[in-house]
């Protein structure tokens, strides 16, 4: 699923310094899924910023709950596809967020059932 045809696409600092990125970006990260709800960091909404200052790449997610047990996992599987993405060095930041589903790209693939 592209940006454009997504119900709540992120727009990422990157959209306006390195627009040319974005779409890359989008791409590997969506191959992080988190094992326990098998959708894509992207489609959760997990990753809220990302921005390039002096040749690194910063990341700024959040997790679906503070003690999710994939978490160090998802956190390094996001920084390792980034880098492969931008090959730039790239800073994971984990920001104090709460998720909730309306941070999700397409809210309505909560229609596959597993919440109420």
């Amino acid at each position: 699923m592209t940006e454009e045809q997504t119900a709540n696409p992120l727009r990422w600092t990157i959209h306006d310094t390195n627009p040319e990125l974005v779409e890359p970006l989008r791409a590997k990260l969506s191959e992080v899924v988190d094992p326990e709800i098998g959708m894509s960091i992207i489609q959760l909404g997990l990753v809220r910023d990302m921005s390039i200052e002096n040749g690194i790449a910063h990341v700024k997610m959040i997790l679906t709950t503070p003690f999710c047990p994939y978490g160090p996992a998802l956190i390094e599987m996001t920084r390792q596809k980034a880098v492969e993405a931008l090959n730039k060095p790239v800073t994971i930041e984990m920001i104090p967020d709460m998720w909730d589903f309306s941070m999700m790209e397409d809210p309505s693939a909560l229609d596959w059932g597993l919440y109420a």
